[in-house]
């Protein structure tokens, strides 16, 4: 989320916290009003009809605390009321709040993160559609999963790899995106000016399909690193195991095999 973005959401909450407040307490100052006016219609009923007494002691105490609170209700809601409002949000702030809001939530999706870079990465392949840097994007973005693939195993001495092509995938992207828009120009050009926009076109290209290339065999050294990291210089143990588990088995069947061939052994004659 961009420093705009926030400073749209912290704008529209204000306005709206601005008035939620007004609104409780113009609420709050009705209760009391109403509260106040029948404890006082009470103690004005009831202290003729009974008497005064203790009760009438707290029926007006209790009319007097309303009132005195309703006031102080009406006071600050006027207070309030006075100050002016936070300004109201033009349709694109509320888009961009809308927006927020929206990917805030996606956010907290345990597959969301994912989901959102898979967006962003086809909302830019399709904004490079139709220039010559486009072709260059994809090889880019075919490397890149590849290697976002085998990053979580290349540790120790190839983790300083890792942070690298991070930062030459930055601005391999930052230069296709600079390569689509000086071919754009270039098609808007009129002839006296194409020349210049022509040679910085191309040497622009130049770069960008060099810097491909050189990610693509960083990523095919990547997986020859981890080929050769997991290779054993002896078998493997499980492959062990089960040799020794085999050449075991060969050895039971052929003693139950020669014990068969014996046949019953013969009992010695009993008196």
């Amino acid at each position: 989320m961009n420093d705009r973005t926030e400073g749209v959401r912290v704008a529209a909450d204000e306005r709206t916290r601005y008035f939620r407040r007004l609104d409780r307490l113009r609420r709050s100052a009705r209760r009391w009003s109403v509260l106040a006016g029948g404890l006082g219609g009470a103690a004005a009923v009831l202290t003729p009809y009974a008497g005064l007494g203790l009760p009438d002691a707290a029926w007006a105490g209790a009319a007097g605390s309303a009132v005195a609170l309703a006031a102080w209700r009406w006071i600050d809601a006027r207070a309030l009321a006075a100050q002016p409002a936070p300004p109201a949000l033009d349709p694109a702030e509320a888009a961009a709040r809308s927006r927020a809001r929206l990917i805030a939530a996606v956010e907290r999706l345990p597959v969301g993160p994912g989901v959102l870079a898979e967006v962003r990465r086809v909302r830019s392949r399709i904004a490079l559609r139709g220039t010559s840097a486009g072709e260059q994007w994809a090889r880019l973005d075919r490397a890149a999963l590849t290697l976002a693939g085998m990053a979580p195993r290349l540790t120790g001495l190839a983790e300083p790899a890792v942070q690298e092509a991070a930062t030459a995938d930055a601005s391999l992207r930052d230069l296709a995106a600079r390569v689509a828009s000086v071919e754009r120009a270039l098609r808007l050009a009129p002839a006296d000016a194409r020349a210049p926009l022509a040679e910085a076109h191309a040497v622009l290209t130049g770069q960008l399909e060099s810097g491909v290339a050189a990610y693509e065999r960083l990523v095919v050294a990547a997986a020859g690193y981890l080929a050769e990291d997991a290779r054993p210089e002896a078998a493997h143990p499980a492959a062990d195991r089960l040799t020794e588990a085999t050449d075991l088995l060969h050895g039971v069947a052929g003693a139950l095999a020669e014990l068969r061939a014996v046949g019953t052994p013969l009992r010695a004659p009993t008196r």
